[in-house]
């Protein structure tokens, strides 16, 4: 099969690029380098399974031959890319998402969106489950990211539902592991790096907010399966395992052996309090569930980061 992808050169799009194409599909790519990094398909390149275009999905795209999936992977998903260009994350969630509906219902093609669970907002229920609507502040400074993709998801079934688009949509937690920017923000990447270079580890309020954290091979596995499934509505994928920021940063400091100190920053505005999958409904239509363990996931990742061409300790 023949898929097209959006955000191809991100840390999950170039991993599912490799998966489709292991599992013997060819991929177009696409990717306008606003966060993604060409390093990240470096190793595809000349492979012919693969074929990259440079494109801004907020622009409309006319592609020949046969499309049989389209993959809406495109979005600045850390909060520092997404505070940065907030008209930008508005526009790929709402004009680059229906750009890419087109495509598939033109080509008859199955649509595959990535939204989040920042769609459930600062959660009041939880864990999380698909079923809630979330409490989510429409006019805070996180609002171009959590409304962009509660948008993209109207939207995309407002197709499914208009013009019997086959469609799926998967929400995303915490997801980690090689590819990452270092310096996107998050608290994998940031924490990493500030142990590895021996400087203190920063943690926003008091570090008792939860997170939970999934290893990118196992999120790409979940969309996988998603992709090929018949469930039209939202299915969350990530990690149930809970634990608080502080819990986080010593199991950082641990695998690392430093004991750099911890350094208290205020919490930002509509920052949530917790963050854990209910992943019931992924079990039972996908049959999946995350296999790395944290330790194994975090070792690999950190591994990643001290190959890097610019060490980290030297950045």
């Amino acid at each position: 099969m023949r898929f097209i992808i959006s955000g191809a050169a991100g840390f999950i799009g170039s991993h599912f690029c490799d998966r489709l194409i292991a599992e013997g599909h060819s991929v177009l790519a696409l990717d306008n380098f606003i966060t993604g990094a060409t390093r990240n398909l470096e190793h595809l390149k000349g492979n012919p399974a693969f074929v990259f275009r440079e494109w801004d999905i907020c622009r409309p795209l006319e592609v020949e031959g046969p499309v049989d999936g389209v993959l809406n992977l495109a979005s600045l998903a850390s909060p520092k890319d997404y505070l940065e260009h907030p008209i930008e994350t508005l526009e790929v969630g709402s004009v680059g998402t229906r750009n890419m509906l087109e495509i598939a219902r033109q080509h008859h093609a199955r649509f595959l969106l990535t939204s989040t669970s920042e769609c459930y907002g600062d959660p009041l229920v939880h864990p999380q489950v698909e079923t809630y609507w979330g409490n989510v502040n429409p006019v805070g400074p996180r609002s171009c990211y959590d409304e962009s993709k509660r948008y993209a998801e109207a939207i995309t079934m407002a197709y499914h539902r208009v013009h019997k688009l086959r469609t799926n949509i998967a929400r995303i937690f915490n997801t980690y592991g090689p590819r990452m920017q270092l310096n996107d923000g998050r608290v994998v990447p940031a924490f990493i790096d500030q142990s590895l270079r021996g400087e203190p580890m920063t943690v926003f309020g008091d570090g008792s907010q939860t997170r939970s954290f999934c290893y990118v091979d196992d999120l790409v596995d979940g969309l996988f399966r998603l992709a090929f499934s018949d469930e039209r509505y939202p299915v969350n994928l990530g990690n149930p395992l809970e634990m608080t920021i502080l819990e986080f940063a010593e199991r950082i400091r641990r695998i690392t052996g430093t004991t750099v100190p911890i350094k208290f920053e205020p919490l930002p505005e509509d920052d949530p309090k917790q963050r854990q999958p209910q992943i019931d409904k992924a079990k039972r239509i996908l049959g999946w569930q995350p296999k790395v363990e944290l330790e194994a996931g975090l070792r690999a990742t950190i591994e990643y980061f001290q190959k890097l061409d610019t060490p980290v300790a030297a950045r």
